[in-house]
């Protein structure tokens, strides 16, 4: 059985240094605890989610033992990022590889991600050895089939959040892993999400450290739902919010959970089960969307359309950019193009779903989530590819 003291007490002794993040320990306790209610793992999977685990607190762990050792790196300061967000299956990754293109701003790299310490600015000579041993662990990874076309994921190219958040526990995108709904709503009812981005803050620190400090674009979709959060530990953050058909992201992510799911239980997923608990996930998204759109903070957002940002990504980028208080260089427009331009809409594999195979009807959800659609002018799929 998954046991949180002892997984902690196993990184503790391997860093070198106890565990000092306040709360953490609770959330990894509390997870754990949803998953032997409602996600029986096979034994395949225990050994994954363990693997997973470990290099959480390890990784977290680690930036505490270099912050304690050198604490100039808490003084480093993370000026103006910008958070890209959105509904998850919105277009975020897609933005996050535009924004790859531009030289000034700074994103966190694939191996950063599972491989962040030493920090690279202390030990540039580890940064090549990391990279090819990320490429190794990919190479490894179990991962389902169609994966390529769920999600774009590159060698050296730029990664999300998630595992900075999920050090702490703190990344809703655990829902879409295990089947923990009591979790993933106390994760937005009761958690200390704070915690959670000072420990996401103190990773960047220590990436930044010795290194040219450049503003940080931050993707993350479901960095919708702690806004506040966001902002009371990056007090002058900038956002950046994609909106796309919430018929589409609903199938979308359930068909990435479905699948995600699918490699840790012990049974297969429901795919019904699955469908209702997608529609709620993203029910609580808008929610949250909606009422920091309609609080003193909401003009701070950018929003973007994601059939105008594929149909003219320069366009859009300069539009986006102005927004910012930013100009759009010649070299980075034309970075932008290229990139655009060589990969095309289902480039890595056809990304097929349907919202019935997962026990729900397209013009039930339509109806849900109307007054979000209306808000934004969100077009359905069809009417945006057409427009």
């Amino acid at each position: 059985m998954l046991d949180a003291h002892a997984i902690i007490a196993e990184a503790e002794a391997q860093v070198g240094i106890a565990d000092g993040d306040p709360g953490v320990a609770g959330n990894l306790e509390r997870l754990l605890a949803a998953m032997r209610e409602t996600f029986p793992l096979s034994p395949a999977g225990e050994g994954r989610v363990l693997t997973s685990l470990r290099m959480d607190v390890t990784n977290r762990l680690e930036s505490l033992k270099w912050l304690r050792d050198h604490p100039e790196i808490g003084e480093e300061r993370i000026v103006a990022p910008v958070f890209l967000m959105g509904l998850p299956r919105s277009g975020t990754t897609y933005f996050q590889y535009l924004f790859d293109r531009d030289p000034r701003f700074r994103l966190i790299r694939t191996w950063e991600s599972t491989m962040p310490s030493p920090p690279p600015g202390f030990d540039p000579a580890s940064v090549e050895t990391r990279r090819a041993a990320w490429r190794e662990m990919q190479r490894a990874r179990a991962h389902f089939d169609g994966f390529e076309a769920l999600h774009l994921y590159d060698d050296d190219g730029s990664d999300e959040c998630h595992a900075f958040l999920q050090q702490s526990w703190g990344a809703v995108g655990l829902h879409n892993l295990y089947r923990v709904p009591q979790y993933f709503d106390w994760l937005l009812d009761e958690a200390d999400l704070v915690q959670t981005y000072r420990v996401h803050k103190r990773q960047l620190q220590c990436l930044q450290w010795r290194r040219e400090p450049k503003p940080w674009a931050l993707k993350y979709p479901n960095h919708v739902i702690a806004i506040d959060a966001i902002l009371e530990v990056y007090p002058d953050a900038r956002f950046v919010m994609t909106h796309r058909d919430p018929a589409q992201v609903v199938g979308s992510i359930a068909k990435m959970t479905w699948n995600l799911r699918g490699m840790a239980a012990a049974t297969p997923p429901d795919r019904r089960e699955v469908g209702a608990d997608m529609l709620h996930f993203i029910q609580r998204h808008v929610d949250r969307i909606l009422a920091f759109d309609a609080g003193p903070h909401g003009d701070r957002v950018i929003h973007v359309d994601y059939y105008a940002l594929v149909a003219d990504p320069v366009g859009e980028m300069r539009r986006i950019h102005a927004g910012l208080g930013i100009d759009t260089p010649g070299d980075v427009a034309r970075s932008v193009a290229d990139w655009h331009a060589a990969n095309p809409k289902n480039a890595r594999g056809r990304n097929d779903y349907s919202l019935d195979q997962y026990g729900l009807d397209v013009d039930a959800v339509r109806a849900r989530f109307a007054p979000y659609s209306a808000r934004f002018a969100i077009p359905t799929e069809a009417e945006g590819l057409a427009r």
